[in-house]
């Protein structure tokens, strides 16, 4: 998977290869779907949702320019594989599941691939509790309406903010980069997520 799906395709954070190259990615997934735990595509979870593919964990991943020292928000927890691809660089990742049961799946999960240095909150992900600290990365792993400026009173200075934006069909995946207390944004191509639903995403 590693090699083909993501050093092949351009990935080249070497904290971000290993990563990928430890966690166990069939252990994330319904055990009816562990044979297509390794495949180039996102995988149902259950309730509406999806494990993103591998690359996309990847490029996400890697646009966060992580460091051992950095402490994470992630909005939209699932089964818990990106959170812990994320744990398994930064020093600590608070992760939001809107969804009681997907929430309970990815702590188990988590816990059975020994992964400590995360948390996960069962509430709605778009009105996330400010960390003591700041955060110095944020992951969104669903459709976003819109930027989310309000995230941006929670990051430290350098912050990084990874997430899909556009409709609920086609989107494209931002970068937001705080710099001087201002947002600085680039754009990295299309994806295609499953909507952020909450206070400040899509309704119901």
């Amino acid at each position: 998977m590693v090699r083909y799906q993501i050093e092949g395709r351009g990935i080249t954070d070497e904290n971000v290869l290993r990563v990928m190259r430890e966690v166990p990615r069939h252990l994330f997934v319904p055990e009816n779907l562990a044979d297509s735990a390794y495949a180039d595509t996102p995988l149902p979870i259950g309730y509406g949702q999806t494990i993103s593919q591998p690359y996309m964990v990847a490029i996400m991943t890697e646009l966060l320019e992580l460091k051992e020292s950095d402490v994470v928000l992630e909005l939209g927890c699932g089964s818990g594989y990106q959170t812990s691809v994320i744990a398994g660089i930064a020093k600590f990742v608070r992760s939001y599941e809107r969804i009681p049961e997907l929430a309970e799946y990815a702590r188990k999960n988590l816990e059975r691939t020994g992964i400590r240095n995360c948390e996960v909150i069962c509430s709605d992900g778009t009105d996330p509790k400010p960390f003591d600290g700041g955060y110095d990365a944020a992951i969104i792993t669903a459709a976003a309406p819109a930027i989310p400026d309000y995230l941006f009173p929670l990051m430290n200075e350098g912050g990084r903010i990874v997430v899909p934006v556009g409709g609920h069909y086609l989107q494209d995946l931002a970068k937001i980069r705080i710099e001087a207390g201002k947002p600085i944004l680039t754009y990295h191509g299309g994806c295609r997520f499953v909507p952020l639903i909450g206070l400040r995403g899509w309704r119901q």
